[in-house]
């Protein structure tokens, strides 16, 4: 039998509520805090996984300060680094319509689409991945950048809106 190998500078906030599954490959490491990557983000890392839901994250993958807020799913490659502070979201939290979001039933109708990250895959600082979105292989998001498109394999994007680069 074989362990599995995680590190972490400080504890992290962890939900994974009944009927969600959570699954981190080897050799995974975060930093909480400040003391473990001194970027000015205070955070500890937040993962979020709601019932039903599937947060499916693979091995060699680094993250400092981040949230992962898991509704449906999301999926992280092999050596992925995701930058201080950046936040991934597998849903849009509310309901469109105002009137609904208005309402009791608002949560009942907001918006889910699987996130995918591939694998060598870099998230720079304080960036936003939003739901549907997949980011390629080797691709690179520029710190504070929000992607609400995917991103091909081999590219570099960065804005908000995310806008292409150019290639790795």
């Amino acid at each position: 039998m074989r362990f599995k190998t995680y590190s972490s500078t400080g504890a992290p906030y962890v939900m994974v509520a009944r009927g969600g599954e959570m699954s981190i490959g080897n050799s995974f490491t975060m930093n909480n805090g400040i003391h473990g990557n001194p970027i000015g983000c205070y955070d500890k890392c937040t993962f979020f996984i709601d019932n039903g839901a599937e947060l499916r994250i693979g091995k060699n993958v680094g993250m400092s300060q981040g949230a992962i807020i898991c509704h449906h799913k999301i999926t992280i490659g092999d050596n992925v680094k995701i930058g201080g502070g950046a936040k991934i979201y597998d849903t849009d939290f509310h309901a469109l319509d105002p009137i609904i979001r208005a309402s009791k039933e608002d949560i009942l109708h907001k918006a889910k689409a699987e996130v995918q990250i591939k694998n060598n895959a870099f998230i720079g600082a304080f960036s936003i991945i939003l739901k549907g979105v997949i980011i390629g292989e080797n691709s690179i998001v520029g710190a504070g950048s929000v992607v609400a498109k995917s991103i091909p394999d081999n590219q570099i994007w960065a804005g908000n809106p995310a806008k292409f680069i150019r290639e790795v």
